[in-house]
């Protein structure tokens, strides 16, 4: 196998299942290639214990860091953009794209087109061309599983051979760090606050997302196009526990759970071993030491960019990768203080109405170029937007 991302927090966990299925007696995996970013230090260490046949960073500039640190060892070093994407194309059995954001789009699509199994934790990739990415998986003959813990959920339990018995998916979101907070308090809150989540371990981004609800907007238009799914058929509710991790409901009022711990590492698992199960040493749930599961509708005031993602799944088109860009750049906005926090979605609603009032469309030809492409426009503009909302405060 291959992980893409293999220094972030989606990559790390997964070599580290890896490692708790061969301890718990299941077969050795053999590593194709692993890629990283900027902590050269942790990539080299995996690629020492994992002895892939090509290890690749994504920063150009520290290609010979990289060298260095791997010296000696009979290892192909690569860096930049087009070696992500041969590491994409090597053979592999399954490849794991948990690149975050845009920038694991190219790398993902390359993957999607060997006809491997797919393990998708980029969840932009989905959002910004998800049905042609899919159509590319199935023309190729591969498999697409989802790694998030809510579309794994949905995943283990959907009808796929009656798709038709489906009345709706149900995803759950914890309600993030400021689930109780008042609009006034949330006003101040500061990147330190946004990125302690009381549940999950992720990455800065990610916890940003969650904060503002962004996530679950992401995943609401992920859902559709995994699962072929209209906006109206794709509920939300709020779940602070994070033990449920989503629910399908069937036309008969059954309705179907998948549930665990709040660790990214189960749902991981599964995507290792489907459709089979890996034995390893797995968190367990208690429900009993657990106590209790509480449910709330999602508040769309203090979290406005959920009702943005329905806005842009129903439209179509240009806007789920618009949505996913504006998300981008305004969270990266607020995690480097150059905007205030409840101004992320409003960034968002801006930039969603200058590009989609544009014009912008996708090229049928080349949609993940046409996604880039889309992509850029809309960064382009959210920073024209963040720049304005800077110099008006």
């Amino acid at each position: 196998m291959s992980v893409l991302g293999a220094t972030g927090s989606v990559g790390v966990s997964t070599l580290e299942v890896m490692a708790a299925i061969e301890a718990a007696g299941g077969e050795p995996f053999e590593v194709e290639a692993l890629t990283g970013a900027g902590n050269i230090a942790r990539l080299a260490e995996q690629a020492r214990r994992w002895r892939p046949r090509l290890v690749v960073t994504a920063d150009s500039s520290r290609l010979q860091d990289l060298r260095d640190a791997l010296a000696g060892e009979p290892i192909e070093v690569a860096a930049g953009a087009d070696a992500l994407v041969e590491a994409a194309v090597r053979p592999a059995d399954l490849v794991m794209a948990s690149i975050v954001g845009a920038a694991g789009l190219r790398s993902a699509w390359a993957a999607a087109g060997t006809g491997t199994t797919l393990a998708l934790a980029n969840k932009e990739s989905l959002v910004c061309c998800g049905p042609a990415l899919r159509a590319r998986v199935d023309a190729a003959g591969g498999r697409l599983i989802p790694v998030d813990s809510e579309h794994s959920a949905i995943f283990q339990v959907f009808p796929n051979d009656r798709p038709e018995t489906v009345a709706k998916v149900i995803l759950t979101a914890s309600g993030g760090p400021f689930r109780n907070r008042t609009l006034a308090e949330m006003a101040a809150v500061t990147p330190e606050q946004a990125v302690a989540h009381p549940n999950w371990s992720m990455g800065a981004k990610i916890s940003v997302d969650s904060a503002t609800m962004a996530n679950k907007g992401l995943e609401m238009i992920e859902a559709a196009y995994l699962f072929d799914l209209p906006a109206d058929r794709i509920d939300v509710v709020v779940h602070p526990e994070s033990i449920i991790h989503s629910l399908v409901e069937m036309i008969d009022g059954s309705t179907l759970a998948q549930m665990g711990p709040p660790d990214m590492k189960t749902p991981i698992a599964c995507a290792l071993a489907w459709p089979g199960r890996a034995k390893w040493d797995a968190p367990k749930l208690d429900l009993a030491r657990q106590g209790r599961l509480t449910f709330e509708a999602p508040d769309l005031e203090r979290f406005p960019a959920l009702a943005l993602a329905r806005q842009a799944l129903e439209a179509g088109g240009v806007a789920p990768a618009v949505f996913n860009a504006a998300n981008e750049a305004a969270a990266r906005a607020f995690l480097d203080r150059r905007l205030a926090f409840l101004n992320i979605a409003a960034v968002v609603d801006q930039t969603l109405q200058r590009v989609c009032g544009a014009g912008v469309e996708f090229s049928a030809e080349d949609a993940c170029g046409a996604a880039l492409r889309v992509d850029a426009v809309a960064r382009d503009t959210a920073g024209t937007v963040i720049a304005s909302m800077a110099a008006a405060a």
